[in-house]
């Protein structure tokens, strides 16, 4: 199985080959691992719960502050910071082919109760170190690269998983989030509003939140599947670099490298 960084480093060449039909090798890129180390205890830190676990559940004042800190990282890259209704934060790197579909990495940075640290937040700040290491390297995409993290990918709070992945891809019906509620009887549309995503309903949620066609033709996720109680049990953690089931609702193409 690979290290966590040999995949990043792998995943440097697949953002670089597909984002400008030039070759990218890994051993000329300033991968700042430590960097990625530390930016992942920082949003650790922003957890109900006490390291090592995690715990940050959707639209609560930990999400809120994981939120405000990813962007912060994505103006130290230089990326064009955008935010949808869903609550999807995007942080862009304008290419020099408006024409060609964007490659988009990410993951998601909320977590369920007693979660690790890497769950998800690893596809999100290896995703910016990855940029930031072709920004080194004086790298130029054709391709628009952009980073996002996924609103809602745990269903601990709306026991409804992949929410923000899943309006990207129209994927999800309104009457779906409709008839779903927290545990205080709060429905998705109030949560958002509350923290200044949402919109006048579901549906205007979802119809704004759909990527358009043509805009995204490349998905690659770098995630990690652990908890405490894996490593208890010393358990491997999974490790995968992948195409996930959002590319086909995006209409990309549609590839697989696991590791």
């Amino acid at each position: 199985m690979l290290q966590p960084f040999t995949c990043i480093r792998l995943g440097l060449c697949v953002l670089g080959l597909l984002g400008a039909a030039a070759v990218c090798y890994a051993a000329e890129l300033d991968v700042q691992a430590s960097k990625v180390v530390d930016h992942l205890h920082v949003l650790a830190s922003f957890s109900d719960d006490t390291f090592p676990a995690v715990t940050r559940i959707l639209f609560t004042p930990m999400d809120m502050e994981a939120r405000a800190y990813v962007k912060s990282l994505m103006t130290e890259v230089g990326l064009e910071i955008r935010e949808d209704a869903m609550g999807n934060i995007y942080g862009k790197w304008q290419g020099s082919d408006a024409g060609l579909g964007s490659v988009l990495t990410g993951s998601h940075c909320d977590a369920i109760p007693l979660a690790g640290m890497y769950d998800g937040t690893l596809g999100v700040i290896g995703a910016l170190e990855a940029l930031a290491a072709l920004k080194r390297a004086g790298f130029r995409p054709r391709r628009s690269l952009e980073v996002v993290m996924f609103t809602s990918e745990e269903p601990t709070r709306f026991k409804l998983s992949c929410v923000g992945s899943r309006a990207m891809a129209g994927a999800l019906a309104a009457d779906t989030l409709d008839v779903k509620l927290d545990e205080n009887g709060t429905s998705f549309l109030e949560a958002a509003n509350a923290v200044g995503y949402g919109g006048a309903s579901h549906q205007a949620i979802l119809d704004s939140t759909r990527t358009p066609k043509g805009s995204v033709d490349f998905f690659v996720e770098l995630h990690i599947e652990q908890g405490p109680l894996l490593e208890q049990v010393r358990a491997m953690p999974l490790l995968r670099l992948s195409m996930q089931c959002l590319c086909s609702g995006l209409g990309v193409r549609n590839a697989c490298c696991d590791s």
